[in-house]
């Protein structure tokens, strides 16, 4: 179905058309998976872009995005199909007269009473596909053993139905926030990647992508900020869409610069829980870049880069 994407280099292109800034590692396991219709499990901290990237894939590829939004106690009647009890029972009571019960049965059996799920859904599509099964560690392990047949075969089979092959292989994208493990059935039927946090320059070019507002004064400094904060022992590491929340409330208060002040009054778009505003506010000073680095930077590099430099400069 994704037979276009015939490179890695490719992908990294249809990615940073939707800002989506992926390097070589990434890049070549999205094409692996495509081409071998595979499904690709993404493990990593949480607010790295393992979501942003099922997104950005489907926006790439104008496919839609059918996402299955996993949480404790999820079963495969909300994952993959279930019957419509009602329309059925009402199907039987108004043509209960003059037919037989195996007659009623074969009838009330059919797609007609299938509500398909999100995981049948994306089988049962006549359009291009990007099946996001988000935050699968958060589901429990029973739900992996219903996703194999699907994962492995793109098929699922229903008993009084049969079997339900995929019209169009999806692209299908598993997340997880490493919150648990997986069985190695589930990890054999994936190829695996592993988003850890960005560099600090990888981290700058997401900021610029993102706000084509900002600096590169003020950009290069919150990279910088970022790199440094990750480093303390904090209850939750900021990731990237706080970054980039951080970034847009910094500009809304029209600030040029990181100062003690801007960042006090900012904080909480960054960090989540108060022992770690409390923790970094203590430190605020030695975490705030020296400005004249940046300023001297910023004087030989003005634009955002293009495709081309952005491809050069991440080893694409």
């Amino acid at each position: 179905m994704f037979n276009y994407l015939d490179s890695a280099e490719k992908v990294s292109r249809l990615l940073l058309r939707h800002d989506y800034l992926a390097d070589r590692k990434l890049a070549m396991t999205v094409f692996l998976a495509a081409k071998m219709n595979k499904p690709l499990l993404v493990e990593g901290p949480a607010g790295v872009g393992k979501t942003y990237l099922a997104r950005a894939l489907a926006g790439a590829l104008k496919a839609v995005l059918v996402r299955l939004q996993c949480y404790p106690g999820l079963d495969e009647s909300k994952a993959l199909y279930e019957w419509n009890y009602q329309k059925q029972l009402l199907c039987l009571q108004t043509a209960r007269e003059g037919r037989s019960w195996a007659e009623a049965q074969k009838n009330i059996y059919t797609e007609e009473f299938l509500l398909a799920r999100p995981v049948l859904k994306a089988f049962m599509s006549p359009e291009p596909v990007v099946l996001l099964i988000d935050e699968l560690d958060k589901s429990d392990e029973e739900l992996e053993s219903f996703l194999l047949e699907a994962l492995s075969e793109f098929q699922i089979s229903i008993p009084e139905l049969g079997t339900v092959k995929s019209r169009n292989v999806p692209l299908v994208i598993i997340t997880s926030n490493n919150s648990r493990d997986f069985s190695d059935a589930l990890k054999r039927r994936c190829l695996h990647l592993h988003i850890p946090f960005p560099g600090r320059e990888r981290e700058e070019a997401i900021i610029r992508m993102h706000l084509r507002g900002i600096s590169p004064v003020l950009s290069g400094q919150v990279a910088e900020f970022l790199d440094r904060v990750r480093k303390m022992a904090l209850r939750k590491l900021p990731g990237i869409s706080e970054t980039i929340d951080w970034a847009r409330s910094i500009l809304a208060l029209n600030a040029s610069e990181l100062d003690r002040e801007t960042v006090q009054c900012t904080i909480n778009a960054l960090l989540k829980y108060e022992e770690d505003v409390s923790a970094l506010e203590s430190r605020i000073e030695e975490l705030i870049p020296d400005i004249d680095a940046y300023s001297n930077r910023a004087a030989k590099r003005e634009a955002l880069p293009g495709e081309e430099d952005a491809l050069a400069r991440f080893d694409f």
